[in-house]
């Protein structure tokens, strides 16, 4: 089965404990999320974030109703995070959040790593639908980001 990578850079005019603090609260993973997706936490919140934490939440995905269940492997604030999937759609997600201080601002650098299951139809899926949907989902988290904290730069890889 193929492991697929994606990554984005993108640079936030604001300190690092803010934007830190912004993303790796879980309660705002539906903002983040585009409304297609339906993303509803089931954890109850406040959730405390820390490594060991699990986070549960329901997505619909074609139609599809999904429980995802994410546990936070790494958690070291205001540097970075790392949540992995327990249960979920994926054979494989690992999403590594960094937070690093550059040009008076904040460079956030996410990299995730995934694969999707059902072997050559997971990869048909993926050249089909999951690729350019992850691609809308950053699009949209970017959006609100800039939103939330004023003009933003996507940063070359």
């Amino acid at each position: 089965m193929a492991d697929y990578c994606f990554e984005s850079r993108l640079w936030v005019a604001r300190s690092r404990p803010e934007v830190f603090a912004f993303l790796a609260a879980a309660e705002n993973l539906p903002a983040l999320t585009p409304s297609w997706l339906r993303l509803r936490l089931v954890t109850p919140v406040p959730i405390r974030m820390n490594a060991g934490a699990v986070v549960d939440y329901r997505i619909r995905w074609l139609g599809l109703p999904l429980g995802v269940r994410m546990f936070v492997r790494e958690y070291d604030a205001p540097f970075r995070f790392l949540d992995v999937q327990l249960r979920g759609p994926c054979a494989r997600w690992e999403h590594r959040h960094r937070f690093l201080e550059e040009a008076g601002g904040t460079r956030v650098e996410d990299r995730i790593v995934y694969r999707l299951p059902v072997g050559p139809l997971g990869r048909l899926a993926h050249a089909l639908i999951v690729g350019r949907q992850l691609d809308w989902i950053w699009r949209h988290r970017t959006a609100v980001i800039a939103e939330r904290f004023g003009p933003v730069q996507v940063v070359p890889a």
